[in-house]
């Protein structure tokens, strides 16, 4: 049974975030800002959100003891990334509240489930079939055509488990690559940019987003997002409301991204959802008077939602690999975030950089 929250969380109590990662690290500065307490549960060592958190626990996701005990120390507890074992988070949700949703985070583990119920709220996806064999990819690319993108239902980030393909033969080669894993083949998409809307929602139902950034993305790996972008004002209150659907179909509590094509006809389409805040986000904590980081430490915490409005046009990049060891002259073009990472793989998000400019219109 799910534990809901009675009272607002007061300055001086503690939010317990499933997950280490940057975002776990950057909520943990954010409750820290309210006065509130952060204690991290993670399965790695090395985690960056542990140098900023009041409280820790290394143990396995799948560790009932360590689990209860951290749930029981908590007052709210939420996740920064949505790989979390669906049982971990239901688990938790029996000890303490816990925002998101356990079913939202289930949805977003399942790339099928995930466009299936986005496309029963009557929003526009891409066309999209299941394949669980060979024989359903042929007869799918058959139906769709090419060029498609076969997609892993599972365990898909940052361009891993997805291929794009232009014959039968390819598409049944990447399948084969991906051991069969059970998979859903979406029409290809020849989008004009891609865009994002961030949007929150709190315990009694009040919602806000932020103006949606661009995005730019290279290797499939984000690399910088814009605001405004080059939307217009009726495609900004859709992608809004958008998000909204979703938040409320979903009885969504803290902030909810959606990643949206934007064609070249003007149409938006939901490539995915993230049942969290979000790398395109960034640019928030210094264009906006609360950033997304708040916003949902606010939510999950009971706490009133606060102003979505920026005061500043903004460029947020992400500093990759390598180029993390150029930090002191990246220090001196703009807000620069760091994560604390040792190892500066290459891809992997080491930091971001954001830069603000006089506000104008979107």
């Amino acid at each position: 049974m799910t534990k809901r929250l009675c009272a607002p969380v007061a300055p001086g109590g503690t939010i317990g975030i499933l997950g280490g990662g940057q975002l776990g690290r950057m909520l943990a500065l954010a409750a820290a800002r309210l006065g509130l307490k952060v204690h991290i549960y993670c399965d790695e060592d090395d985690a960056p959100a542990f140098e900023v958190a009041s409280a820790r626990t290394l143990a396995s996701y799948n560790d009932d003891a360590a689990l209860a005990r951290f749930a029981d120390l908590c007052d709210a507890v939420t996740f920064e990334f949505e790989n979390i074992p669906a049982v971990t988070a239901s688990f938790v949700a029996g000890r303490a509240p816990l925002n998101p949703c356990v079913r939202s985070l289930v949805l977003t583990q399942d790339r099928l489930e995930e466009k299936k119920f986005i496309a029963s709220l009557g929003v526009k996806t891409s066309a999209f079939l299941e394949v669980s064999s060979v024989e359903d990819v042929r007869a799918a690319f058959a139906r769709l055509g090419g060029p498609a993108v076969l997609k892993t239902r599972r365990h898909g980030y940052d361009g891993k488990g997805q291929a794009k393909v232009s014959s039968a033969d390819e598409v049944v080669c990447a399948f084969e690559d991906s051991q069969r894993a059970p998979s859903v083949l979406e029409a290809f998409v020849d989008f004009s940019f891609e865009a994002s809307i961030i949007a929150v929602r709190s315990t009694d139902g009040a919602f806000a987003a932020y103006d949606p950034p661009e995005n730019a993305h290279e290797n499939h790996i984000l690399r910088r997002s814009t605001v405004p972008a080059r939307l217009s004002a009726a495609q900004v209150e859709d992608a809004k409301s958008i998000a909204r659907r979703i938040a409320e179909a979903l009885g969504y509590v803290g902030v909810l991204t959606v990643e949206l094509f934007v064609t070249r006809d003007g149409a938006l389409l939901v490539n995915e959802i993230a049942p969290r805040v979000h790398n395109s986000g960034h640019w928030t904590i210094e264009a906006c008077m609360v950033s997304q980081f708040e916003q949902h430490i606010r939510a999950i915490a009971g706490w009133p939602l606060g102003s979505t409005e920026r005061h500043s046009d903004a460029v947020m990049e992400n500093i990759l690999g390598g180029e993390a060891a150029d930090w002191e002259r990246l220090s001196q073009t703009g807000a620069l975030h760091l994560y604390g990472k040792k190892e500066m793989r290459p891809g992997r998000k080491m930091g971001h950089l954001t830069r603000l400019l006089p506000r104008t219109e979107a």
